[in-house]
């Protein structure tokens, strides 16, 4: 559809900046149209589906994917520069987010219990209705189908703002849900501006909840526009997550996987693990080596098969990166690896590891959203504990040590809504994802999310000749 805005956006790519596609973008009018359709959806065809239905229908869409995997990864990574080996696993991912809500569309019941006398309850689990989504541009497709697929299950319609840098994957998902019989108006994308297309959406008063992903700030400002007409909101917000090391863990898994946490997507993801601590007697050794893992790390093409990481979304953001670098410096840090953004084409920054960071320095406090790790000391357990609580988000922690007790008992002492013990993976289907603190609330990706999208009616019945008086009114 033709966007009444009439603002056609040119996309290019960060690792070439070349270009790569032209994308309607949405302003209030389309939003308007978006929200009116989704809404016609809910009261019509959409609304009358049965929950069978909806499950046959979103596994249909997860075998789309699936089916269209190559042209989703090389798409995602050329929009977004990062590596299509990471790529090629958020797809299958995407698929899985919908298979999984399609089975647990079963678990959707109310409840029912006499109450006593001829007084009888029971409860409905209804749709919220229509949803407003909006996703960053750090994982456009992944993060679609996080917030579509227990929206969907629920029964609601969605209208979903992606980026406006990075809109090519989730408007292809709509495609892939008509191709395959979801209704018209049950899927909506409006790419545009967050402060116009965003903030329209979000003040929407035919809108009946927002769920967002993306930094704290705006994550604070759409907590206040919802406010205006009492919606309900789920944040996934920013993070700075620790990864504590202990001197007595298995450095051949440690090492390596911790280089992977904080450098996956070019540290562009809320829960990598951008801070690690790292046991005192360790420290000087363990810093050695995470600095030649991270120099070793191959950068360049998004398509190369063999490249480990790709580039930041776009100068802009690799000039911020670079001011927060500058700033550990000043502050004191050691840059041991990295540093300096490369010379050539594209929106690159080296894997950089600051050393000798206190937890007070801003590198150590503020969500950098690149591939810099602050390497921070620590004394003993309690001092791990302190230093890794010491900030005002807390969405992930991981903890490598050779002690299990050690490790259950860390876990469950750091504010985190997910801790992995020598294991750094993050987000699996089935297992909530969410942060403590000002890395938001609500939690996706678990049997839990669909609460987000479903209101509970209560319903009581008289079931004999006179109604039930417990009071004896």
């Amino acid at each position: 559809m033709e966007p009444q805005s009439g603002e056609i956006r040119e996309l290019t790519e960060p690792a070439s900046g070349e270009p790569l596609a032209h994308a309607a973008m949405a302003g209030p009018e389309d939003v308007d149209r978006a929200v009116a359709a989704a809404r016609a959806a809910l009261a019509g065809d959409w609304g009358k589906t049965p929950a069978n239905e909806r499950s046959r229908l979103l596994h249909a869409l997860a075998d789309a994917i699936s089916a269209n995997r190559k042209e989703l990864a090389e798409v995602e990574a050329r929009n977004v520069g990062k590596a299509i080996s990471s790529v090629k696993a958020e797809v299958a991912q995407a698929a899985e987010n919908f298979r999984f809500y399609a089975s647990a569309i079963a678990s959707i019941s109310g409840r029912s219990n006499p109450i006593g006398g001829s007084l009888l309850f029971y409860s409905l689990k209804e749709p919220v209705g229509v949803v407003g989504q909006i996703v960053p541009w750090n994982y456009p497709l992944m993060m679609a189908t996080w917030k579509l697929a227990p929206a969907l299950a629920a029964g609601c319609t969605v209208v979903l703002k992606p980026d406006p840098a990075t809109p090519l994957t989730a408007l292809r998902i709509a495609e892939l849900a008509a191709e395959v019989g979801i209704p018209e108006g049950v899927i909506n994308i409006v790419p545009g501006d967050g402060p116009t297309t965003g903030a329209h959406l979000v003040r929407h008063p035919d809108v009946d909840k927002v769920a967002f992903t993306g930094s704290t700030q705006t994550g604070s400002e759409i907590m206040r526009l919802c406010a205006e007409t009492v919606k309900r909101v789920s944040l996934e917000l920013g993070g700075k997550s620790p990864n504590i090391v202990f001197a007595d863990a298995n450095l051949a898994d440690a090492i390596p996987s911790s280089v992977w946490s904080i450098y996956y997507s070019a540290g562009q993801s809320c829960e990598a693990r951008s801070r690690v601590l790292v046991e005192q007697s360790l420290y000087d050794e363990f810093v050695s080596q995470f600095a030649e893992h991270a120099r070793s790390l191959k950068v360049g093409d998004p398509l190369d098969p063999d490249t480990q990481m790709g580039s930041l979304i776009s100068t802009t953001h690799r000039d911020k990166v670079h001011t927060f670098v500058e700033s550990g410096r000043e502050e004191g840090a050691e840059i041991v690896a990295g540093g300096e953004p490369g010379n050539g084409k594209g929106a690159f920054y080296p894997p950089t590891v600051l050393a000798k960071v206190d937890n007070r320095m801003v590198v150590a406090q503020e969500e950098i959203f690149g591939p810099v790790v602050t390497v921070i000391p620590f004394e003993d357990e309690k001092d791990a504990i302190r230093i890794a609580n010491d900030t005002k988000y807390g969405l992930f922690a991981t903890i490598w040590t050779g002690d299990p007790a050690r490790g259950h008992r860390i876990a469950s002492r750091i504010k985190a809504g997910q801790i992995g013990i020598n294991m750094p993976y993050t987000a699996f289907p089935g297992i909530p994802f969410g942060g403590y603190k000002q890395s938001g609330f609500g939690r996706e990706l678990g049997i839990e999310t669909l609460d987000l999208y479903l209101e509970t009616k209560s319903v009581l019945v008289s079931t004999g000749t006179k109604p039930y008086n417990p009071f004896g009114l």
